[in-house]
């Protein structure tokens, strides 16, 4: 079977399964290069298309995620969103309205689908996807946190687990607790939207004046720079609590924000960020324990866009009452489009081989159009014979290279095919990219890309490494601090990627060459892109951020091109 998943909300997109295997999974941002883009996913459904060989009538089910009243409100008055869209990524002013408008959205959000909402939502996405071709095709509506849940549960390799979503909200709901176990999902608890992590955090998130369902990882970050705060001490606290696997939140999403800026006005802005991380590693904590009583499963799958807190899900992994975790890797909204696709493949009894070790499942490119972007912006090229050595060596001599090969990444982490890299032991180069090349905050870490070897010798609660691709924090030994002082928050974790040691790539023949030439396989390994803008897609992308930024060296295919000078 062809089944296409979409989704046409908060970082929309598309993604195509073909006889149980993704084929194509991208996100609309890279191609409309609007970041985390809100339009209906009319490109990424034509890449998925395109990469696959196939035509519109070809696909027997498309699978779109989420049906409640103010998404359905959305699909029928797109201009609603956009507005929404343009005050949260600050490109308008909120206007005299912004307080009301923006309380009556996490009002709307909050109300559950009905027969009302669902039918126009079906009949809404129909009349878009005929539009494009897409007619012949079955259309089914897939709950929000059931296609979280199934994109977790069923790309985990867990035989059976406890699987938990923990979003800011869809469909009515903010968290649940399922039980996977013989191939089937079932929910056993749920929170209700008015009660939401998710939502707490984008609150806090926007008293820092930093724009919500984009910079909660900013406001981890800031967190690490507080003077720590005693849990008795912590208001925040009071604010979440967890109840045989529900949450329940002090006020309603809708009116919390006011009993927050009370609590801001209070602390410093990185005591704030502290106090908030505290309470979502907490609640995090308290659902991880709830969810294995009540399966009785000791391993967790876990999605949704709370679980992109690499600090709550790493305290959940250590839990003494936690035997193993998997984080899916595209865990926020934009990965709803993969994780309808294989819930309707499961219901429709196809047969499933997934397995999300490798994420190139973007765009590819073929070196003719390469060379032509190279060759239009007046750049002169050359082609090593081992482009992963000449890449390894400029990199030993403190350069800054951009890293463009094979498919483009799913997903929100870049993972050596999009990539900027540099040493991980020279915080010059760290310095260097936050403030000139990267043009952001200085206290967000970058992230390691190590071969799987190095991981005991690095890291000491390294734990055989199912979370492979930047979805988990890790604690770097202290005696190997010097080695990933470029790549280590100041409390001393990392975010790491995991590459195999067999793995013939040239991203692992580079880290191998890492080694070689200084001693670890290990580099700094951070998205390719100016801050605010989507990761590049294709090779023109690719040599427009290469001449904005002011990086050293650009490897594309099998190419290198050194800026003069």
């Amino acid at each position: 079977m062809k089944i296409l998943g979409i989704w046409d909300g908060h970082d929309s997109g598309a993604a195509l399964l073909q006889d149980g295997r993704v084929r194509v999974a991208i996100n609309e941002e890279r191609l409309t290069r609007r970041k985390l883009e809100i339009a209906f996913p009319v490109l990424s459904i034509a890449a998925c298309l395109a990469q696959a060989n196939l035509t519109p009538d070809e696909i027997d089910i498309v699978a779109a995620s989420t049906s409640d009243p103010a998404k359905t409100l959305g699909r029928l008055w797109p201009g609603s969103k956009e507005r929404y869209y343009a005050v949260r990524r600050r490109k308008a002013f909120p206007g005299v309205g912004a307080r009301a408008t923006r309380a009556l959205k996490y009002r709307m959000t909050e109300w559950a689908p009905g027969p009302i909402s669902m039918r126009i939502s079906h009949a809404v996405v129909a009349r878009v996807l005929a539009r494009h071709g897409l007619s012949r095709a079955s259309l089914v509506l897939v709950d929000h946190h059931r296609a979280h849940a199934a994109a977790a549960a069923r790309t985990s390799g867990f035989d059976e687990c406890a699987v938990l979503t923990v979003d800011g909200l869809g469909d009515g709901l903010s968290a649940t607790i399922s039980t996977f176990e013989r191939g089937q999902l079932t929910r056993v608890a749920a929170s209700p939207a008015r009660s939401s992590i998710g939502v707490f955090f984008e609150h806090v998130t926007n008293l820092l004046n930093m724009r919500e369902l984009e910079d909660e990882g900013k406001v981890m970050a800031l967190a690490d720079y507080a003077a720590p705060i005693e849990d008795g001490r912590n208001p925040l606290l009071s604010f979440i609590r967890v109840e045989n696997g529900i949450v329940h939140t002090a006020q309603p999403g809708h009116a919390m924000r006011p009993a927050l800026a009370r609590v801001h006005w209070q602390f410093a802005n990185e005591q704030f960020a502290y106090l908030a991380q505290r309470t979502v590693e907490h609640a995090m904590m308290a659902l991880a324990r709830d969810a294995v009583r009540l399966t009785g499963k000791r391993r967790l799958a876990l999605a949704g866009g709370v679980v992109s807190n690499v600090k709550a899900t790493r305290a959940v992994r250590l839990m003494p009452e936690v035997e193993d975790v998997f984080v899916f890797p595209h865990m926020g909204d934009g990965g709803l489009p993969l994780g309808a696709a294989i819930d309707a493949a499961a219901v429709a009894g196809e047969p499933l081989q997934i397995e999300m070790d490798r994420l190139d499942l973007g765009s590819r490119y073929d070196e003719p159009s390469m060379t032509a972007a190279i060759g239009a912006a007046g750049l002169r090229a050359c082609r090593p014979d081992d482009l992963p050595a000449t890449v390894a060596s400029l990199l030993e001599q403190g350069r800054i290279v951009m890293w463009f090969q094979g498919g483009m990444e799913y997903g929100p982490r870049a993972l050596g095919h999009r990539s900027v890299l540099a040493r991980p032991d020279r915080m010059q180069l760290r310095d260097r990219l936050n403030l000139v090349l990267k043009r952001r905050v200085w206290y967000q870490p970058f992230c390691p890309s190590l071969l799987e070897s190095e991981a005991p010798r690095l890291l000491s609660d390294w734990d055989g490494g199912r979370n492979r691709v930047m979805t988990m924090a890790y604690q770097v030994r202290e005696d190997e601090r010097c080695r990933l002082s470029a790549v280590t928050s100041v409390d001393g974790t990392c975010r790491p990627q995991f590459v195999r040691d067999d793995d013939d790539g040239p991203f692992a023949r580079l880290l191998r060459e890492a080694r070689r030439q200084w001693g670890s396989a290990v580099v700094l390994n951070t998205s390719y892109n100016i801050h605010g803008e989507p990761l590049v897609c294709s090779p023109r992308e690719a040599v427009d951020v290469f001449i904005r930024s002011g990086a050293d060296a650009l490897a594309m295919g099998p190419f290198l091109v050194e800026r003069d000078g």
